[in-house]
């Protein structure tokens, strides 16, 4: 019987995407636009105070293309915490310009394939650190749900664990290459989600999101194993650009 890996999992992350109404916004009045983007400040100051606490972590994206607008990433220590995030988006004046476009739910996910002395390895401060980070934000990020493929003899649940952990080994040399250009956030969400793991990728160039994926397609683990989703690219959109963005 094959043997599964057992996985270090940290915070619960939430990508919501909305598409801004521009005709209703348009539409408004300027009380009602100040006080929609009023709103939503008052909700990024409420997260920043939290990421400041260390009790959660979340990043505020303008999506390039038509797929969406935005894209909040959210970090939380339970699933509670992001329902509770997202109602409150919803509830917000802002709320009611912003369409639901797509979303997200997984996990900050390491798995175990090498062995650790520490009985708890997920107490050492440098994993802890990567299983609850706090987003980088960066000028731009690439998302992506993947799967690992499950078709006759490209099944990778039927390899045995040192084969797997070799090949995902080899992957993570290549990722390096790319250390101080990319930062990445691997979250699983098998039983969480629609497919296995989601990829959050941040740069300071987005042509590196083209070089290190390309790249990575040659690795044995994503031209023989891997599936992928729609990606999902932007630019990051601080708070003291908000309301230049939705300026009319």
């Amino acid at each position: 019987m094959v043997e599964a890996v057992e996985t270090m999992d940290g915070w619960y992350s939430l990508h919501d995407f909305r598409t801004v109404d521009w005709t209703s916004w348009k539409l408004a009045t300027e009380d009602e636009r100040k006080e929609a983007i009023d709103s939503l400040q008052h909700l990024l100051v409420k997260w920043d105070k939290v990421e400041d606490g260390k009790d959660g972590s979340h990043a505020l994206y303008n999506i390039v293309g038509q797929k969406a607008d935005l894209m909040f990433m959210f970090l939380r220590p339970t699933t509670n915490e992001l329902a509770t995030i997202e109602t409150e988006l919803n509830k917000s004046k802002m709320g009611e310009f912003l369409i639901p476009a797509h979303s997200y739910v997984s996990i900050v996910e390491l798995s175990k394939y090498r062995p650790y002395k520490e009985e708890h390895p997920e107490e050492i401060p440098e994993i802890a650190a990567r299983l609850k980070p706090i987003l980088p934000k960066w000028e731009h990020v690439c998302f992506y749900p993947m799967d690992r493929r499950r078709h006759g003899d490209e099944n990778w649940y039927t390899l045995e664990k040192d084969v797997r952990g070799k090949l995902l080994y080899e992957h993570s040399m290549t990722g390096r290459k790319y250390a101080g250009k990319v930062s990445q956030i691997i979250t699983g969400s098998i039983g969480l989600d629609d497919w296995e793991w989601g990829v959050t990728l941040f740069a300071h160039d987005p042509l590196q999101f083209k070089k290190i994926v390309y790249e990575m397609r040659f690795d044995e683990v994503s031209s023989k194993y891997g599936e992928f989703g729609e990606f999902f690219v932007g630019n990051h959109l601080p708070n003291e650009a908000i309301a230049t963005y939705l300026e009319i």
